[in-house]
């Protein structure tokens, strides 16, 4: 697959500064920062997305799943909230599908619930406890309990990961900080499939709706944070 060679990252990183000024000298840009009570919600990392072959494959798992690794081992090791989506079908095909007007636009009659397509990748399973949430449309709050069970948690802090960078991960991103959490997506653990769209979301989403953080800065936050069972 096709991925944004270093020579049209430069070019982007080149335009997307320009457009920084711009977006600053208006007043764009501010920082939603970290809260104290973070959670951790990975995006359609299923293996119809991770895996080659599928429709629905998107690039650079070489750097995407060991970011998330990374992630769910701190998560894990501070008690924070874990929450993964997927998104499947009951009745792709039926008169009465679940998919909505969605099968018009793009293949999700092969999702089906239950299949091998929708499971979690294995290498970043989850553990005993860990929310698997089956979603329907592109955000992970569209329809489902996550809001509720993140307030439940009394969580401040939604951490990003997963694919696609345009779709679900865009779109889960901006309900989060609709929902009033203060969405931080993590750079390295986000992806897509197609070239120059994972810098133009990532640039966009950092101008209007939350904060774009590598891991590296993600990962000291975490480390400095109280275990949820301590609190």
């Amino acid at each position: 697959m096709a991925t944004t060679s270093p020579e049209v990252k430069k070019a982007l990183e080149v335009i997307f500064a320009a457009d920084s000024d711009i977006y600053q000298q208006r007043g764009f840009q501010r920082r939603v920062g970290y809260g104290t009570r973070p959670a951790l919600v990975i995006i359609d990392l299923a293996n119809a997305w991770t895996r080659p072959g599928y429709a629905f494959t998107c690039d650079d798992m070489d750097v995407i799943i060991p970011t998330n690794q990374a992630l769910l081992k701190a998560a894990r090791a501070k008690r924070i909230p874990v929450v993964y989506t997927t998104t499947a079908y009951q009745d792709p095909k039926g008169p009465h599908s679940d998919t909505g007007l969605w099968h018009q636009k793009i293949p999700v009659e092969t999702l089906l619930e239950g299949s091998e397509e929708a499971a979690i990748d294995e290498r970043i399973a989850p553990q005993e406890g860990e929310k698997v949430i089956v979603k329907k449309r592109a955000s992970a709050f569209h329809g489902t309990y996550l809001a509720g069970y993140l307030r439940a948690q009394r969580v401040d802090t939604v951490i990003l990961t997963g694919v696609t960078m345009a779709g679900c991960v865009r779109h889960s991103t901006e309900d989060a900080i609709a929902e009033g959490f203060r969405p931080i997506v993590v750079r390295e653990g986000v992806g897509d499939r197609v070239p120059g769209v994972v810098e133009w979301n990532l640039f966009d989403i950092d101008a209007k709706f939350g904060d774009v953080e590598p891991v590296d800065n993600v990962l000291e936050y975490l480390d400095g944070i109280e275990a949820f069972a301590n609190r």
